[in-house]
């Protein structure tokens, strides 16, 4: 199944980051905070807020910081993604 975002929303897939302590242990998933760090997987169109177009200027590919509460949460084929307004997107990730 194929997810196309509507309007300003993005479509992002958590990265995953190998988080060690100090002294070298890697700590499990369940452990540590999910990452504010995330793929861009699908962009929607933009949109018109008064008159003025907004231009999504992320595209797929993309390595983005995300806002930590924002967005929706969604499950397809066993993948989990999260869709987020494009305001709730923070910065570029080089």
């Amino acid at each position: 199944m194929k997810i196309k975002p509507l309007g300003s929303r993005v479509l992002l897939k958590n990265v995953e980051v190998e988080e060690k302590t100090k002294s070298g242990i890697v700590l499990p998933s369940s452990a540590k905070e999910k990452p504010n760090i995330a793929e861009v997987i699908e962009v929607g169109p933009g949109e018109c807020v008064d008159g003025k177009e907004i231009k999504i200027e992320v595209k797929k590919g993309d390595k983005v910081l995300y806002s930590k509460y924002s967005g929706t949460e969604v499950k397809i084929d066993n993948e989990e993604y999260l869709i987020v307004k494009y305001s709730d997107i923070l910065a570029v990730l080089d």
